[in-house]
């Protein structure tokens, strides 16, 4: 298993059953602060029952993004907690960036992100 591989598979994926997201970043403070959105294709799950341990809570959502579709839309790696996704028009907190379960020999392959909004 490589890491283009794995990509190819997790596009064939987000090809069958991923819908486009927003990836926000808001610079400066304020209300009226600056921001820069980056649409990509995302898988956009709920958390099954046995999932909701720690501070996973019911409602939250993960979220399953690859990391070349940022990057290819000028977003600047990592995502981090001060992000936000928008989902479905609804603007959502990233709870929990996992930037680890998703890398094959070291490599980022894809995002998957605990959301909640």
């Amino acid at each position: 298993m490589t890491p283009a591989s794995v990509k190819a598979s997790y596009r064939r994926m987000l090809d069958q059953v991923g819908e486009p997201i927003l990836v926000r970043r808001y610079t400066g403070t304020g209300p009226n602060r600056p921001k820069a959105d980056v649409e990509v294709r995302a898988r956009v799950t709920g958390y099954e029952p046995h999932e909701l341990i720690g501070a996973i809570q019911q409602g939250d959502r993960k979220v399953i993004l690859l990391a070349e579709d940022l990057v290819a839309g000028g977003f600047a790696l990592p995502i981090t907690s001060a992000d936000k996704v928008v989902v479905r028009g609804k603007e959502l907190a990233i709870h929990a960036p996992d930037d680890s379960s998703r890398r094959i020999a070291g490599e980022l392959v894809a995002y998957e992100l605990q959301v909640r909004g």
